[in-house]
């Protein structure tokens, strides 16, 4: 008998210096790996926010200002040449209509071919310049393209004020033909 103890004393041998628990300073060394990671984490996220708000969300409502005004500019007789479109509803006098002129270039608006809007969409009255506090900006270009008769070239393009955390301020464009007698 005396030989089965010692073979089941062999079988499971005590370990020399085996430790019970985790020290402070492992606990220390984890939670350092765990801060480091959550703060490459917490950029990232900061970045995709970033991205998300400027090309998705504001990025959006430019293209839908700039479609609405085209849509506008388009609902006008190809003749109309005195209807102030940098209104809403348009007006009957006071403006450039679809006469062929303006600029497409939002660092370079031309007076009755711009109009602007705030935060939430809203036309906000220019009175010859850009009024305080706006957050869109829509310049419209109409043009006859070389070379055809009867058809015009309509180009809006809509711009925001700036960019979220000094990103590049979202930019939209959209162009449509018109032709003569629609």
């Amino acid at each position: 008998m005396n030989n089965s103890a010692t073979v089941k004393h062999a079988k499971f041998p005590k370990l020399v210096g085996a430790q019970d628990g985790v020290t402070i300073l492992e606990t220390l060394i984890a939670m350092s790996v765990l801060l480091v990671v959550s703060v490459g984490i917490l950029a990232m996220g900061m970045v995709a926010m970033t991205t998300t708000e400027n090309q998705g969300h504001r990025a959006a409502r430019t293209a839908e200002y700039a479609q609405d005004k085209a849509e506008q500019l388009l609902s006008l007789p190809y003749s109309a040449q005195l209807n102030d479109t940098s209104v809403f509803p348009t007006a009957d006098t006071g403006g450039s209509g679809l006469q062929v002129g303006g600029s497409s270039d939002p660092n370079a608006p031309v007076a009755q071919y711009v109009d602007y809007l705030d935060a939430n969409g809203n036309l906000l009255a220019s009175g010859g310049g850009a009024p305080a506090g706006w957050f869109y900006e829509r310049v419209w270009q109409v043009s006859t393209p070389p070379g055809t008769a009867n058809l015009k070239q309509i180009t809006v393009t809509a711009t925001a004020a700036a960019g979220v955390s000094g990103g590049l301020p979202p930019r939209s464009s959209v162009t449509a033909l018109k032709t003569n007698p629609f």
